[in-house]
């Protein structure tokens, strides 16, 4: 992953010195052992370090601003060992800058039923000790994820391991650059949005540069860099006849991987996170870059074609939460449509012009070039590939003019008949939980054309990402039914344009 920081999670214990020096000695040395068990238990992403026990407001605060200023804390795992006053949390949550998990655990998995006496009930108090905490950020309207359960089940730490992941790629979203070669595609509609409401929103600086700028950096790659890259080529790849040295098509492999090595010299040198294209802007580039976005966003960049920065954005995000695997630029391109009366065989065929990302690739890519009738340059090199089959997510970002939207659809994807004629990657999937109930959600919603594809993903850190960054949520699974739909949609609508004003 190109640009990745590996911050920390801090984990904090709430108490009060109502119960004296003795109990709240032991809370720290539990809730010590309990940050170190999660930790070792390999499923957060990042290091989850035991910060404090915090007894009073001025030590709550104190915590709250540190973690705000410090670039190495990716957000904290909060729990009330005992009962910790909600109102001492006030002044520290108002200036929390950094998303929080209220995680409603206990230390004792089961209860020593004969020796329970006052001191340990004192002593082990989370029932009600994080009700307290939940009352007031509720009251405070403060997003997070609570997660229940013993800390030693293996779900509640794939539950805090997801919020990890999603808070991992939150912190990296802070300060973000993304470039953006050329415009949009003219007229079109969904990939326009506010860049500065992303700003102010994701943490994201999204700027355009001149073409130029990128040829530039493409006519200074030296002849030996670009020998050097389709070695490199060779050995990763399976390479179309045609495309070796000293073959016709040659030179639009050395193309290629001249536009890769400028193009990512351009983003290194800038430190950004993401780019877009668009082929309708391509002056003095020999051809679209196909293979060369393929295997930035194998790197980990996010991308977005035609301009859709929102996309790119997207995709770097849960190329964070992903570690970089089985994640994809996608766009639904085409259908096909069942003639059973039930439309669950109906199926939706996925693709891009190019740029499909090689970590979804089912097998060893092909390299291949072939023309592409758009553009108006010169016949682009791209790996050709099959994604595998398996269950996976589709995911749309949307500028609705006053708030954001990430919409989700749960799929499945199977296995389809040869396309010897289709000379890009692809994936064929199946809807939840139905092709027209979903595709008909998908529409009602607002739900783009370009997508992240992630097999490696789950609703459930889409959901912890909307929580994180404020934004509205629509999930389309197998529960989905279009007249709630319809209603949920009516209902955030409202909610929404007044939850600015329900702040306090």
């Amino acid at each position: 992953m190109q640009q990745l920081a590996t911050p920390e999670i801090w984990f904090v214990c709430g108490s009060q010195h109502l119960y004296g020096p003795g109990p709240l000695e032991e809370v720290a040395r539990n809730a010590r052992e309990v940050a170190e068990t999660l930790d070792a238990s390999g499923q957060l992403p990042l290091r989850l370090v035991y910060k404090a026990l915090l007894t009073t407001p001025e030590e709550i605060r104190a915590l709250c601003l540190e973690a705000s200023r410090d670039p190495n804390c990716a957000g904290l795992v909060v729990w009330m060992h005992t009962f910790s006053p909600s109102r001492m949390w006030i002044g520290g949550l108002s200036v929390l800058s950094k998303p929080f998990c209220h995680l409603h655990t206990q230390y004792n998995r089961e209860l020593p039923w004969a020796d329970i006496d006052m001191d340990f009930m004192n002593l082990n108090q989370a029932a009600h000790g994080d009700r307290e905490a939940g009352f007031m950020h509720t009251r405070m309207r403060l997003g997070r994820k609570v997660v229940v359960g013993h800390w030693t089940d293996a779900v509640v730490q794939a539950q805090l391991g997801a919020w990890a992941r999603v808070a991992h790629a939150w912190s990296d979203l802070q300060g973000a650059k993304f470039a953006r070669f050329g415009d949009n595609m003219r007229y079109v509609g969904v990939t326009e949005g506010d860049k500065v409401a992303a700003e102010i929103r994701f943490g994201v600086a999204v700027n355009g540069y001149g073409v130029g700028d990128l040829v530039e950096r493409v006519d200074a790659v030296s002849d030996a860099e670009v020998e050097g890259l389709i070695d490199e080529y060779e050995s990763s790849y399976e390479v179309a006849d045609g495309l070796h040295k000293g073959q016709e098509r040659h030179g639009s492999l050395r193309d290629g991987a001249r536009i890769e090595l400028g193009m990512r010299a351009f983003l290194e040198e800038g430190g950004f996170k993401g780019f877009t294209t668009t082929f309708e802007n391509l002056h003095g580039l020999k051809q679209l870059p196909g293979l060369a976005v393929q295997r930035l966003m194998a790197d980990g960049y996010g991308f977005g074609g035609e301009g859709d920065w929102k996309t790119a954005v997207l995709l770097r995000a849960l190329k964070v939460m992903a570690g970089g695997e089985r994640t994809s630029f996608m766009e639904d391109y085409t259908y096909h449509m069942s003639p059973s009366p039930s439309s669950s065989q109906s199926q939706v065929l996925g693709s891009h012009m190019l740029e499909v990302c090689p970590t979804i690739a089912a097998g060893k890519p092909r390299l291949e070039v072939h023309p592409l009738g758009i553009g108006g340059k010169e016949d682009p090199v791209r790996l050709v590939f099959d994604a595998p089959t398996g269950p996976a997510i589709n995911a749309s970002l949307i500028d609705l003019g006053g708030r954001f939207r990430l919409i989700v659809n749960e799929v499945e994807a199977v296995p389809h008949p040869d396309l010897p004629k289709l000379p890009v990657a692809r994936a064929v999937w199946e809807c939840k939980p139905d092709f027209k109930t979903a595709l008909a959600a998908w529409i009602y919603a607002g739900g783009a054309h370009h997508t992240v594809y992630s097999y490696a993903l789950k609703s459930e850190y889409m959901e912890d990402f909307a929580e994180v960054a404020g934004i509205e949520l629509v999930v389309i699974d197998e529960h989905t039914r279009l007249r709630e739909l319809k209603n949920e949609l009516r209902q955030n609508d409202l909610t929404y344009t007044l939850a600015q004003g329900l702040r306090n």
